[in-house]
């Protein structure tokens, strides 16, 4: 029990979570929004886009990797002379050089392009956490001032005080906002 006579619960370790199926109905549709979006937002996608974003998946994978060791490896033993009827056509890897940077200068670019999009998605992402976070926010301050209320109807004068108070006033973003950037100011200073 706490002060107030309220019984904490406490989870229990031994208890499994909860299964995917158990999720409330809340949770499951909220899921469901955040699916239907991303599949909305990808269909949006330019031509552009949908390439830059299939390279790049195919670039990040073991099978990208195992294919380069392959031509490579061929690369390499043909002109080392180890493939019987096969002539070195690149005895000073020159050619196999500048490929290979080619090919690195399209694929960063291909990830920026990728990174660039997947940033987008992070900065909504991040606006959409803000809002959530001040609305909850200002819910609790509300919700506190109506508990602080019916404190004070019931006569309890006991609880909270000075610190009830703060909890009661509002958050103001912008004044947060500035506080940190006045600190950060400070200490590079």
């Amino acid at each position: 029990m706490d002060a107030a006579g309220v019984v904490l619960r406490v989870t229990d370790p031994t208890v499994p979570p909860p299964q995917p199926g158990s999720l409330n109905r809340a949770l499951s549709r909220n899921i469901e929004a955040l699916e239907r979006r991303r599949r909305e937002e990808a269909s949006k996608a330019g031509i552009e886009e949908r390439v830059a974003s299939a390279i790049t998946r195919f670039t990040g994978s073991m099978l990208f990797v195992y294919v380069n060791l392959v031509l490579v490896g061929l690369w390499v033993s043909a002109n080392l002379g180890l493939v019987p009827g096969v002539k070195p056509f690149d005895p000073e890897f020159i050619i196999l050089a500048m490929l290979a940077s080619v090919a690195a200068i399209f694929l960063s670019t291909f990830v920026l392009i990728s990174q660039n999009r997947m940033a987008k998605a992070a900065d909504q992402r991040a606006d959409l956490d803000l809002q959530i976070s001040l609305l909850a926010e200002h819910e609790v301050t509300r919700l506190v001032a109506m508990v602080d209320a019916i404190r004070d109807r019931l006569g309890v004068h006991d609880v909270g005080g000075e610190e009830v108070e703060e909890l009661k006033k509002d958050v103001a973003p912008e004044a947060v906002l500035d506080a940190i950037s006045e600190q950060e100011a400070d200490a590079e200073s």
